[in-house]
C-alpha cells in the first residue's frame, strides 16, 4: 500500500508543477504620442522638455503618461497610487536626440536603469529631474558634464523625489511637478 500512495503521489508531481505561475514578463513600453497627457500636470507631455515616463498597471490597456521621469518615480512612491504595476518605463537619455526631444520609444526598464540626480538639468515643469540613463557610463558621462549622482532605481531619495526643491513650484494636496 506504501509503494501504491509513493507512485500515486510521484504522478502528482508534473501536475503540481504545473500550477505554480511563472512570472509573466513586463509589457512592451508604449511609443509617446500627441495624445499622451501627464498624469500630475494634464498638459500634454511632448510640450515639455527633458525624460518621460510611463507606468502600466495591471488593470489598464494604457499607460499612465508623465512629463518627467521624477513624477514617474514619485508615483511609485506615493501611497495613495496604485500598486499593481506591472512596468515602469523611463526615456532612455542616453538615446536621446536631444534634451528637448528625449524620443518617442526609447524607453528603459526604470528599475534597470541608472538615474542621475541632483544635476543642474530641469525636468518637465521646470523641476529637479532624475534623468535615466540604460548604461553606467552614459550616466557616469552626463554627471561628468552636468554634476549631480549616479544611483540606481531603488536608491533614489524619496525626499529628491517628493519634498519641494528650489526652484520647484509649490506642491500641492500631494500635486508632484
Amino acid at each position: 500500500m506504501t509503494i501504491a500512495l509513493l507512485a500515486g503521489l510521484l504522478a502528482l508531481l508534473p501536475t503540481l508543477g504545473a500550477c505554480q505561475r511563472e512570472a509573466e514578463p513586463p509589457p512592451a513600453p508604449f511609443a509617446m504620442t500627441d495624445e499622451a497627457m501627464g498624469r500630475y500636470c494634464g498638459m500634454n507631455i511632448l510640450e515639455h522638455a527633458g525624460p518621460k515616463g510611463q507606468v502600466i498597471l495591471a488593470k489598464y490597456d494604457e499607460p499612465i503618461w508623465f512629463s518627467s521621469a521624477r513624477d514617474a518615480i514619485a508615483f511609485t512612491m506615493l501611497p495613495e497610487e496604485p500598486k499593481d504595476i506591472r512596468a515602469i518605463y523611463v526615456s532612455d537619455m542616453a538615446r536621446a536626440q536631444t534634451w528637448d526631444e528625449p524620443g518617442a520609444d526609447n524607453w528603459v526598464d526604470a528599475r534597470q536603469a541608472f538615474f542621475v540626480i541632483g544635476s543642474d538639468r530641469k525636468g518637465g515643469m521646470g523641476a529637479a529631474e532624475a534623468v535615466p540613463f540604460s548604461t553606467e557610463e552614459a550616466a557616469k558621462a552626463f554627471a561628468g558634464d552636468h554634476g549631480g549622482d549616479v544611483v540606481r532605481f531603488d536608491a533614489v531619495p524619496r525626499g529628491y523625489i517628493l519634498e519641494q526643491q528650489a526652484g520647484d513650484a509649490p506642491a500641492t494636496s500631494g500635486e508632484v511637478h
